[in-house]
């Protein structure tokens, strides 16, 4: 009798647990050369195009792809924001005009064109389990 009320008990607090949290993968192509990282950012509507995205992910660029994973990552919507930190400094460099000088892409492979997409262009749905997507960087300089 004590293992089936110690089985139910297991049973109920397995299903009181709060859903697990996912792993978003990003295969990020057209990366210019193996300096710096690729850095991506995984944002919902409110945080997007801003520089505090509460999900990130970076890893060592690598020529022509590099993936990068996001961990923790709950169930929702979002849209990703990726960039070539050539250079190392944790940041976009821009020249005149707020130009990029290193590579950014966006989920859905969003269009830029004179500004930065639209978050309707960009945004995706998250399941909260394993998901892969793509995007393509584009250099502008």
């Amino acid at each position: 009798m004590k293992r089936v009320a110690a089985f139910a008990l297991l049973i109920l607090l397995v299903g009181a647990a709060p859903p697990p949290e996912g792993v978003l993968t990003v295969h990020v192509s057209n990366v210019r050369n193996a300096k710096g990282r690729v850095h991506v950012d995984v944002c919902p509507q409110a945080k997007f195009l801003k520089e505090d995205c509460p999900w990130s992910g970076v890893a060592p660029a690598q020529a022509g792809m590099t993936i990068v994973t996001v961990r923790g990552l709950p169930a929702g919507t979002y849209a990703v924001q990726a960039f070539h930190d050539a250079n190392a400094n944790g940041k976009v460099d821009r020249a005149l005009f707020g130009i990029p000088k290193e590579g950014v892409g966006f989920s859905n492979d969003a269009p830029i064109r004179m500004a930065p997409p639209k978050w309707a262009a960009a945004v995706f749905a998250f399941d909260g389990r394993a998901q892969t997507i793509a995007l393509k960087l584009r250099y502008f300089l």
